[in-house]
């Protein structure tokens, strides 16, 4: 009997918890907050809690308990990256429940049947909400199927710095390019830069003109060449050098007054003689 009142008290608790998840959701649809669920990559990424210090981000958060029950079986990984990552992913949702964004978990189903991105894809459609995923392909399969994306690989992309043609960089060659002639450098956005005539000059910090910027799915890349960089100090002091060396070829001319002084010192020995005569 007493087994009988503790499960009915469980599973009453259970249903509990869930209505009130529930509504909550429901309420904040129908005050226009739609919301957002979080996805395993974007806690293992980890760049959404220092988007959510910077007080850009607006809404309410939901980690399914789907997706910390994945990153829970990840850390118990035999695989010492894989289960590093996760526990790196388990830390960042702590922190995000610490107050920098409205962030609550959602009790959906511990293990979901069709996989935690099918989950994800279910909840947003079913709350009229978004998914917030770095993963290629289940950004592709929410844009089929109309479900909004907050992708922050395409915020990245957007915020960084675009140069132009003609602008100068200052960067340290890394290694050689395709072709035998090209050195490749990185920017701090780990974006790839190809400089014409820099094939061996790799270890080298050279200052580089923009030729072209070519933007594609994958990433963006940069076309530079060397700047040419006039050497006036090794020119002035070849000259200084080149004036050192004919000053010192070039024979003395007495001056006239040591002339003088010679012709006077002659006559007075001149006399000197003589007197001694």
């Amino acid at each position: 009997m007493t087994l009988i009142v503790i499960s009915l008290l469980v599973l009453n608790l259970t249903l509990t918890t869930y209505l009130v998840y529930r509504s909550g959701i429901i309420r904040l649809v129908t005050q226009g907050n739609k919301p957002v669920f979080l996805d395993t990559s974007v806690l293992i990424d980890g760049r959404i809690e220092a988007l959510a210090r910077t007080g850009f981000l607006r809404g309410t958060y939901f980690i399914p308990r789907s997706v910390i029950a994945e990153l829970q079986y990840m850390a118990d990984s035999a695989d010492g990256e894989k289960r590093t990552r996760a526990r790196h992913g388990l830390d960042v949702a702590v922190r995000l429940q610490s107050g920098m964004i409205p962030v609550k978990l959602f009790q959906d189903v511990r293990v979901p049947k069709h996989g935690v991105d099918n989950q994800l894809l279910e909840l947003a459609q079913k709350y009229g909400g978004a998914i917030c995923t770095i993963d290629y392909n289940l950004n592709k399969v929410a844009q089929v199927e109309s479900i909004p994306v907050l992708n922050i690989n395409e915020l990245a992309k957007v915020l960084r710095v675009t140069y132009l043609p003609g602008e100068d960089i200052e960067l340290t060659v890394k290694q050689k390019g395709n072709e035998p002639n090209q050195g490749v450098a990185y920017l701090d956005d780990g974006t790839m830069v190809v400089i014409e005539q820099a094939g061996t000059e790799i270890g080298k910090n050279l200052k580089v003109e923009v030729i072209r910027y070519l933007q594609t799915d994958a990433g963006r890349m940069i076309f530079a060449r060397k700047r040419k960089i006039a050497n006036t100090s090794s020119k002035s002091n070849t000259a200084k050098m080149t004036a050192t060396a004919k000053k010192i070829r070039s024979p003395r001319k007495p001056s006239a007054k040591s002339s003088s002084r010679n012709n006077q010192g002659s006559k007075e020995d001149e006399l000197v003689r003589l007197a001694n005569k």
